[in-house]
């Protein structure tokens, strides 16, 4: 068994914060708003997955990822399916997933060239603790005053639609290409499995786990990585200790162990569930 704490990347961002989350430094209040928080494996450029939390002030671009087929016929290592759990929102918070009804890629174009496109997406209200799955080819943009965990394919390719007339460069040719716009369907997946343990991602491209306070041997394929991701609490990996705030990858076999108030995710990037054991 292998278990590493991961290092932290800040990604300077305009729509980001001063104030972040608990378990991370403030950035100094002269200083550029931050906007994520990665999480990245020493020495490993190339893993499946990524980490990240986002802090929000304003909206995110409305934005599509393409897909892994997509993705290879650009040159790509792999598309970019994602989720989102909202840690803290402000009341008036909202996030964009999906149209309101379904949109031809003309009548697209010309909605992202006029600004429209704001009202052809689905703003849904959201508050903490929701959760959202939205694979490759989903428009979506993540609105102002939210707190999110994201775990995503690790793919920076984003194709921006529309930027509320921010300076930036949009991709309208191959966002358009990739997306499918039309009313968010929620992808079904097991749900709760146990009395400690619900599943709320189950593939494509990854499946991610909801775990309580407890203690687990946990048993990965040769070559597979998972990452564990506290939400609230603290524990062990083995000899790693870890607590809210940070993010451990876990090889092989591990003994993970949480204090009474844990509540962690485990992401792995397999189409299965991996074989848990329960002490």
């Amino acid at each position: 068994m292998t278990a590493t704490k991961l290092a932290t990347h800040r990604v300077e961002k305009p729509w980001g914060r001063h104030d972040l989350w608990p378990g991370f430094a403030d950035p100094a209040k002269d200083g550029a708003p931050i906007g994520e928080v990665w999480f990245q494996t020493p020495g490993d450029s190339e893993p499946d997955l990524l980490v990240k939390y986002l802090f929000t002030s304003e909206k995110l671009s409305i934005q599509v990822h393409p897909d892994d087929e997509q993705a290879h016929a650009r040159g790509l290592p792999r598309g970019k399916d994602e989720c989102w759990l909202i840690l803290a929102a402000e009341p008036d918070s909202t996030i964009a997933i999906g149209t309101h009804e379904p949109v031809d890629a003309e009548t697209l174009r010309a909605a992202a060239l006029d600004g429209s496109i704001e009202q052809l997406v689905d703003w849904k209200p959201v508050k903490a603790g929701d959760f959202f799955y939205s694979p490759s080819g989903t428009i979506h943009a993540i609105g102002a005053g939210l707190t999110v965990i994201e775990i995503q394919q690790n793919s920076e390719t984003t194709y921006r639609l529309y930027d509320y007339g921010r300076p930036r460069e949009l991709h309208l040719d191959d966002g358009i290409a990739v997306t499918d716009a039309e009313p968010f369907v929620p992808q079904p997946a097991p749900g709760r499995v146990s009395e400690d343990r619900e599943i709320l991602v189950e593939g494509p491209k990854f499946v991610l786990e909801r775990w309580s306070a407890g203690t687990r041997d946990v048993t990965l394929p040769d070559g597979v990585s998972g990452w564990l991701v506290p939400i609230t609490g603290s524990g062990t990996a083995d000899d790693v200790a870890f607590t809210a705030g940070e993010c451990v990858t876990v090889t092989g076999t591990a003994t993970i162990a949480s204090d009474d108030d844990a509540d962690l995710l485990f992401a792995y990037p397999l189409t299965q569930r991996i074989d848990l054991s329960i002490r």
